[in-house]
């Protein structure tokens, strides 16, 4: 008995041991930092107690995981700063037109501090050293490179100011005054420009084309340029320009005994030689100059009048029907000129071979002048309306009646897939209803002018 009551008294007194053992290295812990995920007893709603009972009936929260870093090479999601860093208004006024062209720039070359070596000592006699740095030292030509760069014409002053596409800094080019130019056109890589204005009288169609005088490199010539040329008969009632940018085609009315005829010329730019090489007694035409070989030319469309497409060559021969009897047919053709893209009164978009005779409907519904071909005649960039309100189209569209709110679509040619690169509305919260799309030469920046107060833009496409 005795023997039993001294084993008990050791058991007891060893489970003692124990839990001071265990109580010792507990607090042991918690001060030196090793135990931090147990609540500190002032938190308010934690009981004191509880926070050394492992056997509670409320487990503590495990600390929050962060994610992982990524460390892959995948470029990061577009996020609503990159698309307004791409998307940006260009023009500090309403303009009446716009070219791109490659402009040569001197390039931002860094300074480098020059390595510093071990002195020699000059040997040579002072006159003698002089010469020979003379000879030796020839000043190293600045390194330039060449930039997309844009020309526009200010629609209130007629005044011409350029920028750096992927630099903008407006400068005004010309000083010249025209005052209320409703539409304007450049060629020759910017320094030829054609303005178009109503006279004091609001029924004469002024045509003015002028040209520009050369910049120096290094700097933008500002200030007391003037653009000096001449003028076109009155009542130009169209104008297009070949992509090359040397020559023009217009189209005048011709007054005579036995009647009215629309007369079409092509005047070369740099030689001001004239020549024509269309003449009709239908007056209302509408002009493209897709390639430098071939023009079409479309009647003025209308949503209950057929319309029709035809092309001629830039020599005024092959008079060509492409497409008829289509209400409100507007059209554009692709660079090489076996594409037309074309539009209906309904705002239905269609591709037409004219190889193959074949027809194919895209699944976005705006007009062609809301859209630009690419170059390799692949790809369509365009204006798209998200809402197309009734109406008689394209009249309601011309006359001002009803205006776009427009994402910018790329349509793929060969497949007809189409997809939406943008919104402009959930970028820049301005609605845009694009015309007068345009393309830089490698195809990385899409420009066009908001139809609604006529102020340029770009988009940077890679």
């Amino acid at each position: 008995m005795e023997s039993l009551t001294m084993s008990k008294r050791n058991f007891t007194l060893l489970i003692i041991i124990l839990l001071i053992i265990v109580v010792a290295v507990f607090w042991f812990l918690y001060f030196k930092g090793y135990i931090t995920n147990i609540p500190k007893y002032d938190n308010p709603g934690t009981n004191f107690i509880s926070q050394f009972n492992p056997f509670g009936e409320s487990k503590p929260n495990p600390p929050p995981v962060p994610p992982p870093f990524d460390i892959s090479e995948d470029e990061p999601s577009v996020t609503t700063e990159t698309l307004e860093a791409k998307l940006v208004r260009v023009s500090s006024m309403p303009i009446a037109g716009f070219t791109v062209f490659n402009k040569e720039r001197l390039k931002d070359v860094p300074i480098v501090a020059p390595e510093t070596g071990p002195l020699i000592e000059n040997t040579l006699e002072p006159e003698k050293e002089t010469k020979n740095k003379k000879a030796s030292v020839k000043p190293a030509p600045p390194e330039t490179e060449f930039a997309p760069a844009l020309r526009y014409v200010d629609r209130a002053t007629g005044n011409i100011f350029q920028t750096f596409v992927d630099k903008i800094e407006e400068r005004k080019f010309s000083v010249t005054i025209i005052p209320r130019v409703y539409e304007a056109y450049f060629g020759n890589k910017g320094e030829s420009v054609i303005m178009r204005y109503l006279k004091a009288d609001e029924e004469t169609i002024e045509t003015f084309v002028g040209n520009l005088p050369k910049e120096l490199l290094g700097g933008d010539t500002t200030g007391n340029n003037e653009a000096k040329g001449s003028f076109l008969p009155n009542n130009v009632r169209d104008i297009s320009m070949s992509p090359d940018g040397l020559k023009i085609f217009y189209l005048f009315e011709s007054n005579s005994d036995s009647g009215s005829n629309m007369i079409g010329i092509t005047m070369n730019l740099l030689n001001n030689k004239k020549i024509q090489v269309f003449d009709s007694p239908f007056t209302e035409w509408l002009s493209f100059w897709p390639n430098n070989n071939l023009i079409t030319l479309t009647t003025k469309p209308s949503a209950n009048i057929p319309g029709y497409m035809y092309t001629i060559n830039s020599l005024g021969k092959n008079f060509s029907k492409i497409l008829g009897d289509i209400n409100g047919l507007t059209t554009l053709g692709s660079p090489d000129g076996k594409l037309i893209l074309y539009g209906n009164n309904n705002l239905s978009l269609y591709i037409y071979d004219i190889n193959s005779r074949s027809f194919n409907l895209l699944g976005v519904r705006t007009l062609p002048e809301k859209c630009v071909w690419g170059k390799a005649n692949d790809v369509i960039y365009c204006a798209v309306p998200k809402f197309v309100s009734p109406g008689e189209y394209p009249d309601s569209w011309y006359q001002g009646e009803v205006s776009f709110s427009d994402q910018l679509w790329k349509i793929d040619v060969k497949t007809g897939n189409a997809t939406i690169i943008l919104d402009p509305f959930a970028i820049v919260f301005e609605e845009i209803d694009g015309i007068k799309m345009a393309l830089s030469e490698a195809e990385d920046y899409l420009f066009f002018v908001n139809k609604k107060d006529s102020f340029l833009w770009k988009l940077e496409l890679k």
